[in-house]
């Protein structure tokens, strides 16, 4: 390749992207560089210096660490020199937009006497001496010299992981992704920027309110008439972003504020390219599948687990101090997709999902996914109800419940033995089973200390007695023994279905809630 497509792809009146400039380095000194570019896909960009050009690939899932290990490497065009200093923004609308980042930056050897003969060959062996890589790997073509499919590999010993705090830090400036797109410069070494001083972000104006989210109804089937739209349904927490110039709130949907325990993602809500919005969406712990889970949310927040954490943003409510409350929701989704374009991780665009529902949530269910939101397409935000203009679909019964006590453990077991939980009902706290699964040591522990602290004598539970304990899975010896406590903590509970009667069969523990007012739980199977 030459540079003849690099230069074609960009507009070098708007990209503040490198012309064709750079020195060649010495023969012993080949210099190598690995950027990290969230484009419309998130990917890292591994380039060497050859040729009097950078050689480049790009590598959607990174570099690979593991002895052995490979990772697909798509061959585009040569870069000049100077783009090994590039970091900054490159404009929406423009080749590659979005941000990128210096990942890592350093030297490389070849491994042979001819290396653009073995490239051309289709296979490369070669050392790294970088700031966070260094060992051998190698770059193999899949087919044919005119296929740009390649396989970078790794070669030798394994590397050792690279953190996940060290993954979002730029080699070159010590910056985050959020940081390089909030600061919205271009930082590499030519007369043109040298001695720029990066402009102070600016509040946008006066203090954004709080808007209670839209809730959802849970119905039991897909409804037969009206234009509706779907969306994966997430288990995580619900967060409304509030974001005044460079100025960024992260509330719970019972405005606790979320944004001290997910930094990264008040900073990438802040690099956002609007003065102020106001953003519904869902920050969710996802799996090696890419599936959220409650579950691994509550190990990171517990420090037993470091999952990836992402935020999918699914509404748009106020925009530049107009509220869009009224508007249409496909005029609403239409606008914050157009601003998360290039956006990188961990904000996500809660994209639709295509296709009549039954099969939807059947295809939902064998991935092992909680279920799906229906819209209709013609519906206004309604903030803080659940009108029905949007529906869940669910493929497995999960829920929030109040605890209003525990029984005492048993066997080998310590602190306590199952929860005692409930829902609310025209005020009152109905009982609906008890919970014994889905706890470790560690969790019964931290949940018997916060106990102690809310224990009460009565039962909180609104028709339970000792003479009342029909269809409530209750001894009147375990009754002797429960403890009752304030029911002032919510918990999310996995069950296989509703008895008859209202209680939960085979309920399993997924984590305590700290989002949502225990006086806000209800049922939700279908119907009520």
């Amino acid at each position: 390749m030459s540079l003849r497509e690099y230069v074609r792809k960009r507009d070098f009146s708007r990209t503040r992207e490198p012309g064709k400039k750079g020195k060649p380095s010495k023969r012993d000194a080949t210099r190598f560089v690995i950027q990290k570019h969230g484009a419309s896909r998130l990917h890292y960009d591994f380039r060497l210096e050859m040729d009097g050009v950078l050689k480049s690939w790009a590598v959607p899932k990174g570099v690979p660490l593991a002895r052995s290990e490979k990772r697909l490497a798509m061959h585009v065009e040569d870069h000049p020199l100077d783009y090994a200093d590039f970091e900054g923004t490159i404009p929406r609308g423009q080749y590659g937009g979005g941000t990128v980042m210096v990942w890592d930056a350093g030297s490389y050897k070849p491994l042979s006497r001819h290396p653009l003969k073995d490239l051309k060959a289709g296979k490369l062996h070669f050392i790294l001496n970088g700031d966070k890589l260094s060992g051998e790997w190698a770059l193999v073509r899949i087919k044919d010299p005119g296929d740009r499919q390649w396989l970078l590999m790794k070669i030798g010993e394994n590397h050792k992981p690279i953190s996940k705090k060290r993954d979002n830090e730029s080699s070159k400036s010590g910056r985050t992704m959020a940081q390089i797109a909030r600061d919205g410069d271009a930082v590499w070494n030519s007369k043109e920027t040298q001695g720029k001083e990066k402009k102070k972000p600016k509040k946008a104006g006066p203090p954004l309110e709080f808007i209670e989210p839209m809730k959802a109804k849970i119905v039991g089937t897909p409804p037969s008439s009206g234009k509706w739209t779907y969306e994966l349904k997430f288990d995580g927490y619900r967060a409304i972003a509030l974001k005044n110039g460079s100025d960024v709130q992260l509330l719970s949907r019972n405005e606790k504020d979320l944004g001290k325990r997910f930094p990264d993602i008040k900073e990438a809500v802040a690099s956002l390219p609007v003065k102020s919005a106001i953003l519904d969406g869902e920050i969710v712990a996802v799996d090696d599948e890419g599936r959220s889970s409650f579950q691994l949310l509550q190990a990171l927040e517990t420090g037993t687990a470091r999952p990836p954490v992402l935020y999918y943003l699914f509404d748009l409510l106020s925009e530049d101090g107009k509220n869009l409350c009224e508007q249409l929701l496909k005029t609403r989704r239409e606008r914050l997709q157009k601003i998360l374009e290039g956006i990188a991780e961990p904000v996500r665009f809660s994209t639709d999902i295509h296709g009549d529902p039954e099969r939807l949530l059947t295809e939902v269910g064998k991935r092992g996914l909680e279920g799906i939101i229906g819209k209709k397409s013609d519906s206004h935000y309604e903030p803080g109800r659940r009108s029905g203009a949007w529906i869940k679909l669910k493929c497995v019964n999960e829920q929030e419940f109040v605890i209003g006590g525990f029984t005492p453990p048993g066997g080998t077991r310590k602190h306590f033995g199952a929860l005692l939980v409930g829902y609310y009902e025209k005020g009152k706290l109905q009982f609906s089973g008890k919970v014994g699964t889905g706890f470790d040591h560690a969790l019964l522990a931290m949940l018997h200390k916060r106990f102690v602290r809310l224990k009460r004598d009565e039962c909180p539970f609104d028709g339970l007695s000792v003479t009342k304990l029909e269809g409530a899975n209750l001894t009147h010896a375990e009754w002797k023994r429960c403890n009752w406590i304030k029911p002032a903590l919510v918990c999310e509970i996995r069950f296989s279905e509703w008895t008859h009667d209202g209680k939960l069969r085979q309920p399993v523990f997924l984590g305590l809630r700290e989002d949502k007012a225990p006086r806000k739980v209800v049922s939700e199977r279908a119907g009520k």
